[in-house]
């Protein structure tokens, strides 16, 4: 479904024009030359921006409340007081070299949900919530994920007031600095489930040619680290016969731990980001290598063959190489699955409004998989050019944030229940 401007339906329908320009206006801060955005969690940059959308929310009628990790919630009252708050967001920090989508679009979009309802007179029986967590992208302060691990207890107060940013700055000062350390706790924001718009960071839906992703689940994560031992020697005396080096077994095992992915079919990721030889010079013979062996899947099944087959692989090039291999787990984050109920709110939304769309599990990891712990969750994508994202050449067109903020909107009012007689004749 194509198309820009507003776009409505009945008396009810986003404005996508809207929705871009503040994609834009957020844009321009942190920017990176002509398409870029960087925003590290709560730095100056982090702060003007959590700025800027406070005060669209308070434009709308929004009132604003924040917690101990800074997240904030921007509260649209229900007719029902009993009813517990329907949430939708994603977060506004930025990778170093990130782009105008990953995060924002969620959180802008979410916003928008209740600014189309302003704008069509539609109250609904629960409250809504628009959300940004603080620090998803872990890069100034780790790990990542942070506000919304500590919303779902994962993270303590006391851990989560010391964590540390590479340059000493403390998380609980720089909160408090930007002025959005509150005293909201999570009990204080009950919440009847959660929804979120992401783009997909993945070539998938815009191969498939497909508008929209109801996202089933976020794959499950295991990380190995990986040390080869060999023996140091020079380059120049040492016969390739005689040779234990590290560098090249652990080169051999890329190639190893590889196939060992393709084995278990197009949904395994296998890969090998950080790689660092203990030596560096042009004619020595490398006697130790680490590497961190990075595994996803779905399925938790696969994850322990994964884990299983790579570590076998890694001991059989090492023994071939005549050097060692030791393996260990640093890292194991289950699959999570998304509620049934709110998969098929957002399913039967792409349905009424005629929107191409697929069933899709997530590839990266997002603050609604912690969420999904506590309350029912799903997750909306929409595609991204070439699959691009953490990148200044990050892209998302007007058209597909548009249609996916569509389905937002429709799948949020379905579980909050629409007060009165007017109805959206697009359903």
């Amino acid at each position: 479904m194509n198309g820009s401007g507003a776009r409505r339906r009945g008396n009810m329908g986003i404005d996508a024009d809207r929705l871009w320009s503040r994609h834009m206006d957020l844009a321009g801060i942190g920017a990176i030359g002509d398409t870029g955005s960087c925003r590290l969690a709560l730095s100056d940059e982090d702060g003007a921006a959590r700025d800027l959308f406070a005060g669209w929310c308070r434009d709308a009628g929004l009132t604003l409340h924040s917690d101990r990790a800074g997240n904030m919630f921007a509260v649209r009252p229900g007719t029902d007081k009993t009813r517990k708050v329907v949430a939708a967001g994603s977060h506004l920090d930025t990778q170093p070299h990130g782009g105008r989508f990953d995060g924002i679009s969620g959180v802008l979009a979410a916003l928008e949900v209740v600014e189309a309802l302003n704008d069509a007179g539609i109250e609904t029986e629960a409250p809504l919530a628009v959300v940004n967590w603080t620090n998803e992208e872990g890069v100034r302060f780790a790990p990542g994920l942070l506000g919304s691990n500590w919303f779902a207890g994962n993270v303590d107060d006391e851990a989560l007031d010391d964590i540390r940013a590479p340059d000493g700055a403390r998380f609980a000062d720089e909160v408090a600095r930007l002025g959005w350390r509150g005293t909201q706790r999570p009990q204080d924001m009950p919440l009847d489930s959660f929804f979120e718009l992401h783009i997909e960071q993945g070539p998938i839906l815009e191969h498939a040619g497909v508008q929209v992703g109801v996202v089933t689940s976020v794959q499950g994560l295991r990380w190995l680290d990986v040390t080869v031992t060999g023996t140091d020697g020079h380059a120049g005396t040492t016969p390739l016969e005689a040779r234990s080096d590290a560098l090249l077994a652990a080169s051999a095992m890329l190639v190893a731990i590889n196939e060992a992915g393709r084995a278990e079919g197009p949904e395994a990721r296998v890969s090998v980001g950080r790689f660092t030889p203990a030596t560096d010079g042009p004619s020595t013979i490398v006697g130790e290598v680490r590497f961190v062996i990075d595994i996803r899947h779905p399925d938790d099944a696969v994850l322990d063959r994964l884990q299983a087959a790579c570590t076998a692989r890694c001991e059989d090039v090492a023994a071939r190489y005549a050097c060692g291999a030791h393996v260990s787990r640093r890292l194991a984050v289950p699959p999570r699955a998304f509620d049934a109920e709110c998969i098929a709110a957002v399913q039967a939304a792409v349905d009424a409004l005629g929107i191409s769309n697929r069933q899709i599990a997530s590839g990266a990891l997002h603050d609604a998989s912690n969420i999904a712990a506590l309350v029912p969750t799903a997750m909306i994508f929409v595609p991204c050019r070439d699959g691009i994202s953490h990148n200044v050449s990050e892209y998302a067109s007007p058209e597909d944030l548009a249609a996916g903020c569509d389905v937002l909107l429709r799948a949020m009012l379905s579980r909050a229940g629409q007060v009165g007689e007017r109805q959206d004749d697009g359903q």
